[in-house]
């Protein structure tokens, strides 16, 4: 009994989350989302929430932008009721004005995003939604607004109080295995034997953040390498003929590639709490690491020093060493951020240049990118919290001396003439 208990369970789950097939519905879409949002039947409301999802998984990219921009529109702010609200607070402070205008500052579309969300499996649907509306109308000033809700919205609902920490082994089911493979964003996997490679050696981690409204999409992932020293080469890091050592006696972690999974979840963040969990994980399953290291690349490189007009050389390794360095401690953004986006990653995280390899990554993306240079940034346990309290006050960069001295000697070249 318990077997057939479970077969129909997961088969009632299955039907639930994708839905009933429902009949045509004469009524536009337009009008459908106007019913929704005036009925006070948790049935009908439910119903009418089905058939706007599956009316929009039917639609275009045009008629998809078109909806987006009806939904902007007609369910934006009541500026008039906005400011009633706020002088009727002002007048006579108290729970029933102040809620009166709480409820005046949220713009109508976001209640119909909690009512789509209503529908079972409604979650993962509204994640893509979003992503077509990155897509489709990011230029447009009206939806930017609309994306502002989605993303408050989704900030929310995928805290990190709702995030559930999964390893991911070889011995993980395929539909899972199948997307670590496509979602890969920074070292491209290249068959199921490279990502054999990556899962199953006992010197060898990965761990995904999931939703339980999303139980089999991962939302990010981290892959680790758990070795001796700290490498610095990616090559030799995922080298097919390399010898797996044991974790047992590693003293090293390397994160060696995060992945965001969901385009739609974008400006969402998860890599802080995704790193501080896994080391906090492996510190315990393994107590003789001591350090915790990331072997990252440096996206941005190669486009500021053509950006600059500086004349690089990828087979002059000190050169790009320097330049690298002088790079990721100099280069900033107008508001005091370093202009590379893994580097304000994983220092507003805490973390502290460590070192930089040049040669490291001579795959064509790395050579393009960062001329093959990558970096470490150490996570010290004991100075995390220092340190990101001193990047978000002062945008203070942390790095080793022998960083420094690479970067100083950079400018003393460049002021030189060289």
């Amino acid at each position: 009994m318990t077997l057939l208990a479970d077969l129909l369970s997961t088969v009632f789950e299955r039907r639930t989350r994708i839905g009933p097939i429902l009949r045509r519905d004469p009524r536009s879409t337009d009008a459908l989302i106007a019913d929704l949002m005036g009925t006070t039947s948790e049935t009908a409301a439910l119903a009418l929430a089905r058939r706007v999802l599956q009316r929009y998984a039917e639609m275009d990219d045009p008629a998809r932008l078109a909806l987006f921009r009806h939904i902007a529109e007609a369910y934006d702010l009541d500026p008039a009721a906005l400011r009633a609200a706020l002088d009727a607070y002002e007048a006579a402070p108290s729970g029933a004005s102040y809620r009166a205008f709480t409820h005046a500052t949220e713009a109508p579309r976001q209640a119909l995003i909690r009512q789509l969300n209503q529908v079972p499996g409604g979650t993962e649907r509204l994640v893509q939604m979003r992503a077509d509306l990155l897509r489709l109308g990011v230029e447009d000033p009206a939806l930017q607004a609309l994306d502002l809700d989605f993303r408050n919205l989704f900030r929310s609902w995928f805290n990190r109080g709702f995030l559930v920490l999964r390893p991911i082994s070889w011995e993980s089911p395929a539909h899972i295995l199948e997307k670590i493979i496509a979602y890969e964003a920074v070292h491209t996997i290249q068959s199921w034997d490279d990502l054999r490679r990556r899962l199953q050696p006992a010197d060898r981690r990965c761990f995904a953040f999931f939703h339980p409204a999303m139980p089999d999409e991962p939302l990010i992932f981290v892959e680790v390498a758990l070795s001796r020293g700290t490498p610095g080469s990616i090559q030799a890091l995922l080298a097919e003929d390399r010898t797996p050592g044991s974790a047992e006696v590693a003293d090293t972690a390397v994160f060696y590639s995060i992945s965001n999974c969901q385009p739609g979840l974008a400006g969402i963040s998860f890599g802080n709490s995704l790193i501080k969990q896994v080391v906090s994980d492996l510190a315990a399953e393994l107590p003789g690491l001591k350090t915790f290291v990331t072997l990252s690349p440096i996206p941005g490189l190669v486009r500021w020093l053509e950006q600059q007009g500086i004349r690089y050389d990828s087979r002059d390794g000190k050169a790009m060493a320097g330049l690298a360095a002088h790079y990721l401690l100099n280069a900033k953004r107008a508001d005091g951020q370093p202009v590379d986006p893994v580097a304000r990653f994983h220092l507003g995280n805490g973390a502290m240049v460590q070192a930089v390899h040049a040669g490291a990554d001579i795959s064509e993306n790395g050579l393009r990118q960062s001329g093959g240079v990558m970096v470490n940034y150490l996570y010290d346990l004991g100075k995390v919290e220092k340190y990101h309290d001193r990047y978000a006050e002062l945008r203070e960069v942390k790095a080793a001396q022998p960083v420094r001295a690479l970067s100083t000697a950079r400018e003393k070249a460049t002021a030189a003439g060289a």
